[in-house]
């Protein structure tokens, strides 16, 4: 089993570059319906339940707008 996983994703330093969205193996990530302040459409988080923690989308974001939480209870085995 993979392990379980979070995103957290910082809305407001995201510039909608989306290179997270398609870095996600699991399909986690998606484009939101909503602008933040800037006007850009930052990525969110919509199946957290899919989540692995691989961190690809943390290692692609060039605005360091990421951070990837590793969930208590899942294990590589």
């Amino acid at each position: 089993m993979a392990f379980k996983g979070r995103v957290e994703i910082d809305r407001e330093r995201c510039k909608g570059c989306l290179l997270c969205v398609r870095a996600c193996p699991t399909k986690v990530l998606a484009v939101s319906d909503t602008a933040n302040s800037w006007g850009y459409y930052p990525a969110v988080q919509v199946a957290e339940d899919k989540c692995i923690a691989c961190g690809n989308c943390y290692v692609v974001c060039p605005d360091v707008a990421i951070t990837v939480y590793k969930l208590e209870g899942g294990s590589n085995a």
